[in-house]
């Protein structure tokens, strides 16, 4: 009996920090394909209320259109990619470098989902992960930022704030 317990105790200490992150819900998809980028977020800051959400877009990943929240303001900032995409009909040279929900409030015992939608271009490299930095905003002024990109050999899992990542996959 005192084994299981402790047992159980280990499995539930190692499944806790994966529920402390923001994650995407799914976590892999092809290049050359659209994308819907659900941005789970668990908690608030410390105790305190999510009152705003700030994700920058990696380079390659264009077509940008976020979900409005009502009572969010939703902002889309643009700016130029490195170079130009193909984008269904057309090529693409500039589009959304960062999408901000603010001044709602979620407190720290629920959770919500911020939600964008995108197209992976086929100049991402199949087999590899892309990172999607967020800042997580909370009343009081706290923050947590969840920007760690793994180095070489290393995991997102070997990070205390990983940024949330998606592992591209070779194109349908």
């Amino acid at each position: 009996m005192l084994k299981q317990a402790i047992v159980a105790a280990v499995i539930a200490a190692c499944a806790t920090p994966a529920l402390a992150h923001v994650t995407l819900e799914t976590q892999d998809a092809p290049v050359s394909s659209g994308y819907k980028a659900v941005f789970r977020v668990p908690h608030g800051c410390k105790g305190a209320a999510t009152t705003a959400v700030r994700i920058k877009i990696p380079e390659g990943v264009i077509g940008v259109k976020p979900m409005p929240k009502p009572g969010w303001e939703l902002k889309v900032a643009k700016g130029k990619y490195a170079k130009a995409y193909d984008l269904y009909h057309g090529a693409v040279s500039e589009g959304a470098k960062e999408v901000s929900w603010s001044g709602g409030m979620l407190p720290d015992e629920f959770y919500d989902e911020f939600v964008l939608q995108a197209y992976l271009s086929a100049d991402l490299k199949p087999n590899t992960v892309i990172y999607f930095p967020v800042v997580q905003e909370c009343a009081g002024g706290a923050a947590s930022r969840w920007i760690e990109i793994p180095a070489e050999g290393k995991k997102a899992g070997d990070y205390e704030s990983p940024a949330p990542g998606l592992k591209l996959l070779p194109k349908k």
